[in-house]
């Protein structure tokens, strides 16, 4: 059957019927409206407003695209090569994973509780840097720098600090063989390392798994914590005394985080709860 996208409304009667044996309703509506902004750069009230809107032959071209991939599992915000983060524009591709809202509580948690902070922040394992980009946008006193192993994430995340206008340091580094001798007088550092188990790739859906990066995401079963004990140790040289340290993590392990903080000696330690309900954030003081 031909398709015949010839006004905003029938591009989300086309998607609709597309993508009904993939995505529940509500997931083709917030798809749907986001394909119109990005491909007529028109806001939802707009397409509310103009269901009667012409779409060119080009856009059409562009919407049905844009639909095929969709059907393949990709996600969204890779098809379009972008997504927002804490009012932030950030670009992403395969070697980044995307954002999502639970960092955007991490990020808010620092912000609130260091409004008026002007020393030194590190974001390890920065991927698309849009952790240390949003802090530097909202802690605009403070000096941000960005560390991860991969040389492509190093790339997009330099990208996106111009593209939002942040000043942020971004370097290559491995948490593992980290030179922290070059590094001093850190008061924050902030990551959120791989931390889902290699046995919970069962219950992962198919667009994460199929698309986005092994590498950020997994960690084995026999060493869950590996990436946060190599950052604790790395805070031993770095960071200052009453210096703070957020990480997130995954739910399953706030017991077992909050210990391995006590084991290096932090006071203050926190889990806080994202907005589902899961145990998601985990904050502490070095003791001085």
């Amino acid at each position: 059957m031909a398709v015949n996208i010839q006004t905003i409304k029938d591009i989300r009667l086309y998607l609709t019927k597309e993508l009904i044996e993939i995505y529940i309703e509500s997931e083709i509506n917030a798809l749907s409206n986001l394909i119109s902004k990005t491909v007529l750069g028109t806001s939802r009230l707009h397409q509310l407003n103009n269901i009667a809107q012409p779409v060119t032959s080009l856009q059409e071209k562009r919407i049905i695209v844009i639909c095929k991939e969709l059907k393949t599992g990709k996600p969204i915000q890779y098809i379009l090569g972008e997504t927002s983060f804490y009012d932030c524009v950030i670009k992403v591709n395969s070697a980044t994973l995307i954002p999502r809202p639970e960092t955007e509580e991490l990020v808010d948690l620092i912000i609130k509780e260091n409004k008026e902070y002007l020393g030194k922040i590190i974001d390890f394992g920065t991927g698309s840097g849009c952790i240390a980009i949003a802090l530097a946008l909202n802690l605009p006193g403070s000096k941000v720098e960005g560390i991860d192993i991969s040389d492509e994430a190093i790339t997009i995340a330099r990208e996106n600090s111009l593209l939002n206008k942040a000043v942020v340091t971004f370097k290559k580094g491995d948490v593992f063989s980290f030179d922290a001798e070059s590094k001093d007088n850190v008061g924050i550092i902030v990551s959120n390392p791989p931390y889902v188990r290699d046995s919970e790739k069962q219950f992962m859906s198919k667009n994460v798994l199929g698309f986005e990066p092994d590498s950020a995401l997994f960690v084995t079963d026999s060493d869950p914590l590996v990436f946060y004990r190599a950052i604790l140790k790395i805070a031993e040289k770095i960071l200052l005394p009453e210096g703070k340290l957020y990480f997130e993590i995954n739910e399953a392990m706030g017991k077992a985080m909050i210990k391995l903080y006590e084991e290096f000696g932090y006071s203050g330690i926190e889990i806080i709860k994202d907005l589902n309900g899961k145990e998601r954030i985990i904050k502490g003081t070095k003791n001085v």
